[in-house]
């Protein structure tokens, strides 16, 4: 049997897809529409896996699918500004807060919108992660979507989910830039 070669942006799509059906716990539960994507890079140009926004009804979520990463545990963020500029990706700016308010899922003063979970790399250098954001879908749109767009970043280390403001996760490892569907 002849094995077929599929390139790994290709893969990493088929996994973002998987990952946002397989949270979902009923039929009326899955994503509706694809919203908006990005493609991230690390810093020498190479693909580090993709970012795909689903719509269903008034909420949005984020499937995210990794590779080349080293294994571990890594802070994931949404950035304020829809640029990736290599090599440290200080380009996208802070984590996406329109509302001011402090980091953190763990934060007693709450979190903002750039607050993903913690994504784990496993040995083969790959991994996925989803959530669903906070905030209705038209907000969520328009902050992401807004003049000067946003970023998705990968970090060095994890995120502990507490220090104001980025959760001690490390330098940027990865970028991409989303853009609307």
């Amino acid at each position: 049997m002849q094995e077929i070669a599929m390139p790994a942006t290709r893969l990493l799509a088929i996994a973002a897809l998987g990952l946002a059906v397989t949270g979902c716990e009923s039929i009326q539960e899955v994503p509706t529409e694809r919203i908006g994507s990005a493609t991230l890079h690390f810093a020498n140009g190479l693909p580090a896996g993709t970012a795909q926004l689903y719509g269903n009804g008034t909420q949005v979520s984020i499937s995210i699918a990794l590779a080349g990463f080293s294994p571990g545990v890594h802070g994931i963020h949404l950035h304020m500004i829809g640029k990736c500029d290599a090599p440290d990706f200080t380009s996208a700016g802070g984590h996406l807060n329109p509302g001011g308010k402090q980091h953190g899922t763990s934060n007693p003063a709450g979190s903002h919108m750039g607050d993903l979970p913690n994504v784990t790399i496993g040995d083969q250098g790959a991994g996925t992660v989803s959530a669903t954001l906070m905030g209705s879908r038209a907000e969520i749109l328009a902050d992401i979507f807004d003049g000067d767009g946003s970023a998705i970043v990968v970090h060095a280390g994890p995120d502990d989910y507490k220090t104001d403001p980025s959760g001690n996760s490390g330098a940027r490892v990865a970028c991409g830039v989303f853009t609307a569907s």
